[in-house]
């Protein structure tokens, strides 16, 4: 590696700790104005988010500048000077061989010599990284050097992109999925669009969308139909009975029984031997009303002794029919095509893009989803992926990733609230679906309100623009300790500017996420020009009837 050395001595080191290090600038590069030269590239000496690398005898630790500061001296002539410090971040060695090797094993003394690093030995260093040719954007300290991730450990163990709102999250998601595409252009992802960003209709009707149009599937849920028998017995629960009523546990153990009969009538006429709670079979919902009705209104001797559970299910009988009169809940609860258990299989085959249109990126559109449903549906969409590729012979060979916008509105990191069996679907595909090809990608902008086993399982971590101390007390109990100071930045980035963290990166990387190109609809609204130029007027009774209707343009 001696050709690709750089010789601009920096400075000596001065301290040296398992999880940091400090170096004193040397004296030529302690004035107002540090610049030097490094193939071809002026920059600042001992600039924040730079590298640097420490050299004595056979050990060339590599780490990243994340502080730095000056300290005032008196000479012996009385004349006050200043010296300047930087504070290091160890982040990996390079090898003799010229390969750099995550982790330091073999640590200098102080005294050690610090250089600067150039695109030469960045180039060492990224090198393995680059094969992948899956680049998504620029290092901040050399913008004219291209970062590729590693897809393998990205999208095969969980990565979650964390940022605070307007700090470019669905420009960053965008991105990622653009140059994923270009990539890997057998790619296999599935979108849960909260707010209608990634695909939308425009004034004449039409679908845009920031993906290519061969390769998206856009799909609404309202027509989708995400038939109700479909769920879970646990997401049943969350949809039908309040957790927080004195009678749940009653409700439940009732509902499971009435279940298992209405799914055992239903495995019979299909011809299944067996049958348990969560088969995906039909059954009607109006049955199992009926059923709880009867149990609640029962009386023996005619009329003069209640039943046993006489009185018990009022609050679940209110509630239920409440759900079912709201015509918001019409796409899940009065299936008109999927009313069958054998159109099971062409709902797989819209959502995982494998319909009459074979895509790559499905987005499906919640945004017009009922909010206190949205999770119920969320967590459908990814039990099913789940399911379809733990019962898929050839899963190795399709791996699916799901992306969840917004992840802490349904994974929230509260035990027991309302959507609890939401909640335990999506933490158990984080916890077992990279077993069986499936990943999650969970982007939020509160990771402190998020499940903190599903943030466990991520093992890359996109980290954007983040000012709330909290948030960045919790990234930074997530990262590895020696990774720690480095989220003091968090709160200086720029739109669109991430912190790189985990597997997927060779070493923690400050870089320029890539703009989209077409951008999402996310863009934030413009009040200086809208103020200026704005409607005189509006349309008052389409936004009624739009409110009536629950429809959104």
């Amino acid at each position: 590696m001696s050709e690709q050395q750089n010789n601009i001595l920096l400075g000596y080191l001065t301290e040296v700790r398992g999880d940091g290090m400090k170096a004193r600038i040397a004296e030529a590069h302690s004035n107002e104005m540090p610049i030097i030269n490094i193939d071809g590239e002026e920059m600042l000496a001992g600039q924040i988010g730079s590298y640097i690398v420490i050299r004595q005898r056979h050990i060339n630790v590599l780490a990243l500048i994340f502080k730095t500061w000056g300290e005032d001296r008196f000479d012996s002539s009385d004349n006050r000077k200043t010296d300047r410090f930087i504070a290091l971040i160890p982040v990996g060695e390079i090898q003799e061989n010229g390969t750099f090797m995550r982790g330091v094993r073999h640590y200098p003394t102080p005294g050690a010599k610090v250089y600067a690093v150039g695109l030469t030995e960045i180039n060492a260093i990224f090198s393995k990284f680059r094969d992948y040719n899956f680049f998504i954007g620029q290092l901040a300290s050399h913008k004219d050097y291209h970062l590729s991730l590693d897809p393998r450990a990205l999208f095969g163990r969980h990565f979650a992109i964390v940022g605070q709102s307007g700090a470019g999250k669905s420009w960053t998601v965008t991105s990622l999925i653009q140059n994923t595409i270009k990539a890997m252009p057998k790619a296999h992802i599935i979108m849960l669009d909260l707010h209608g960003e990634y695909c939308w209709k425009d004034k004449l009707g039409n679908i845009q969308s920031a993906f290519p149009d061969e390769m998206v599937q856009y799909v609404d849920a309202l027509e989708m139909e995400m038939p109700y028998w479909m769920m879970t017995y646990a997401e049943l629960v969350d949809l039908f009975i309040d957790r927080s009523d004195k009678g749940a546990t009653l409700q439940m153990s009732f509902m499971r029984e009435i279940l298992q009969q209405l799914k055992r009538k239903e495995a019979k006429q299909i011809g299944l031997a067996s049958v348990s709670i969560d088969t995906p079979i039909y059954f009607s919902l109006a049955e199992l009303y009926m059923q709880f009705k009867n149990a609640n209104e029962e009386r023996k001797d005619f009329g003069k002794v209640q039943g046993a559970l006489f009185g018990q299910f009022d609050e679940f009988l209110i509630r239920m029919q409440s759900r079912f009169n709201d015509v918001r809940y019409d796409f899940l609860l009065k299936p008109k095509i999927r009313n069958n258990s054998a159109s099971m299989a062409d709902l797989l085959r819209q959502f995982i893009g494998l319909g009459e249109k074979k895509a790559n990126i499905t987005v499906i559109d919640l945004s017009s989803v009922p909010t206190d449903v949205r999770p119920a549906v969320s967590a459908q969409v990814g039990r099913l992926a789940y399911e379809f590729n733990y019962w898929n012979p050839r899963r190795r060979d399709f791996p699916i990733t799901l992306i969840c916008e917004e992840a802490h509105a349904y994974i929230p990191r509260e035990k027991g609230g309302q959507f609890d069996g939401t909640k335990k679907m999506m933490e158990r595909i984080a916890k077992e679906g990279r077993k069986y090809g499936v990943s999650i990608g969970v982007v939020s902008q509160r990771p402190t309100e998020l499940s903190e086993t599903m943030l466990a399982q991520c093992s890359s971590f996109i980290c954007l623009r983040t000012s709330n101390p909290d948030d960045q007390a919790y990234i930074k109990g997530l990262v590895p300790e020696a990774e720690g100071d480095l989220t003091d930045i968090l709160s200086s980035l720029g739109r669109g500017e991430a912190l790189v963290l985990g597997e997927a990166a060779p070493l923690p990387t400050r870089v320029q996420i890539y703009r989209p190109n077409p951008e999402p609809k996310s863009n934030d609204v413009d009040y200086f020009a809208s103020w200026r130029i704005g409607p005189d007027d509006l349309n008052v009774e389409e936004i009624v009837n739009l409110w009536r209707t629950q429809t959104r343009k």
